[in-house]
Order: structure tokens, then sequence, then C-alpha cells
């Protein structure tokens, strides 16, 4: 009896997609940043920017680690919860989770644009978040190791 494999289908196509849309969401920021940057600029002043741009670094410095220990978690989760779903379901849903928490990361790069700081944070911010998703982005390995424990535990 063979045992299911990540690798004999194309069971990561939706959690790439999310890695595309992550992706999607960066492009369209700075794009909007760039087409219509003046208008939606609400400049603070540069000591409460410098303050909150200090925050969301710490902040950013702090998610990378997190998230992959999250990540770490999710794996093991996905390994040996109990239910009825299937091993593709339940990396989708530590695709979802990985991603969305470095999207947050550019986000901060978006949100100190708007508040009047240069292109400079946006692109530093993005290149981070570009970092992010490369990071945690879908592993063939991951998911064929939540198919073995899965397939060990109902054989």
């Amino acid at each position: 009896m063979s045992r299911p494999s990540a690798e004999k289908s194309p069971a990561l196509t939706p959690h790439w997609l999310i890695c595309a849309a992550m992706l999607l969401f960066l492009l369209v920021y700075n794009v909007v940043c760039h087409l219509w940057g003046d208008e939606i600029r609400q400049p603070l002043e540069e000591s409460q920017r410098i303050l909150i741009r200090t925050i969301f670094y710490v902040i950013a410095i702090a998610l990378f680690p997190l998230t992959n220990l999250l990540r770490f978690i999710l794996l093991r989760l996905n390994q040996t919860m109990p239910g009825e779903r299937t091993a593709e379901q339940r990396y989708l849903v530590t695709i979802i989770v990985t991603q969305a928490m470095i999207e947050i990361v550019s986000l901060f790069g978006f949100i100190m644009f708007l508040l009047g700081d240069d292109f400079n944070t946006l692109y530093i911010f993005t290149l981070l978040g570009v970092v992010g998703i490369y990071l945690h982005k879908p592993k063939r390995e991951e998911l064929q190791s939540i198919i073995d424990a899965l397939a060990l535990k109902n054989p």
C-alpha cells in the first residue's frame, strides 16, 4: 500500500497563492505610495515619527523570531492534533498565520509613509516583508512530515 505524498499532487498550490497574495499586497502598498503619496499623507511632527518608527522596528525585530517559533509550534500541532482535516488543510493554516504575521511588518512601512516618512522607510519595511515571505514560504518537506505523521497515526 502506498502512502500519500506531497510530491504526487499540486498540494501546495493554495499555499503558494497565499504567498503570491502577500507579495501582491506589498506591490499595491508601494504603487499607492508612488501614485498618490502626496494626497494620502498626513505628516506628523518629526519627533513623533521617530518614536513610532523606533517602536515599529522593535516590533519587526521581535516578530521574526516569534513567527519562526509559532511556525514550529503549528507544524508540531499539525502532526499531532486529532481531527479530520487533511495535511494540506492543516499546513495551509500554518502558512496563512505566518504570512499574515510577516505582512504586518510590511504594513509598518506603509503606515510610516502615511505619517510623513520618506520612501526609504517604506522600502526598508517592504524588503523586510519580502524576506519574511521568503523565509516562511511553503516547503514540501514540512508538508511531507505532516502527511507522514498523520499516516502513522491513522494507518
